[in-house]
């Protein structure tokens, strides 16, 4: 199962991650994050990622010419936009795109269908926050989804509920952030530890 670790902060909690067997890491650069990294601390820590360990700039409703300008600078290699954007916003790229929905009462799969791209992320649906929340959604939301593209579950993702999830929803890949954290942007080893026990005794 491929996990992604996200809001990653410290060079110490990407190694971690990438040694229990993340095969990608999140950097986040919507400011108003409390996991929130600056262009050059993320350039330094990506530097040091193995070389199948997939850096991922997490951007929120941001300028073309910003995203651009921090692949150049960063060296990530896969975007996630997080925001409003609209299926043209996320074409055009040098990397790959994932985009990413918030799953609330109202939410319909088949908006979707109007993207084409390689992965679809699918969160909670929190007021005031884009993520990172620690809340799970109503996991049977997702069904209809993966007819549209291959899926990543997102939200309140823990050691304890991340085999069932696996198992009720069958995603393409999970992304995970407060469910292995001691503090925002701080991630627990033993923690993400314990989440890829529980991934392969699923």
């Amino acid at each position: 199962m491929i996990v992604k670790i996200c809001g990653i902060t410290r060079e110490e909690d990407a190694r971690a991650a990438a040694d229990e067997g993340a095969a990608a890491l999140g950097f986040i650069f919507a400011r108003e994050s409390p996991r929130a990294i600056g262009p050059d601390a993320a350039g330094r820590i990506i530097a040091t990622l193995p070389p199948f360990v997939t850096p991922v700039g997490v951007f929120v409703n941001a300028p073309r010419e910003e995203i651009l300008a921090m692949i150049r600078r960063t060296g990530i290699r896969c975007l996630q936009l997080h925001g409003e954007e609209s299926p043209s916003d996320t074409l055009g790229y040098p990397v790959p795109v994932i985009k990413a929905f918030r799953v609330g009462e109202s939410f319909d799969p088949s908006i979707l269908g109007a993207y084409a791209l390689p992965a679809y992320l699918l969160d909670a649906s929190v007021p005031g926050m884009r993520g990172g929340t620690g809340k799970t959604f109503d996991w049977s939301r997702a069904e209809g989804a993966s007819r549209y593209g291959r899926i990543m579950l997102g939200g309140g993702i823990t050691p304890e509920n991340v085999a069932l999830a696996s198992r009720t929803v069958h995603p393409y890949a999970f992304d995970v952030s407060s469910g292995v954290e001691s503090s925002p942007g701080v991630k627990d080893r033993k923690k993400i530890r314990a989440l890829f026990e529980s991934l392969r005794n699923a």
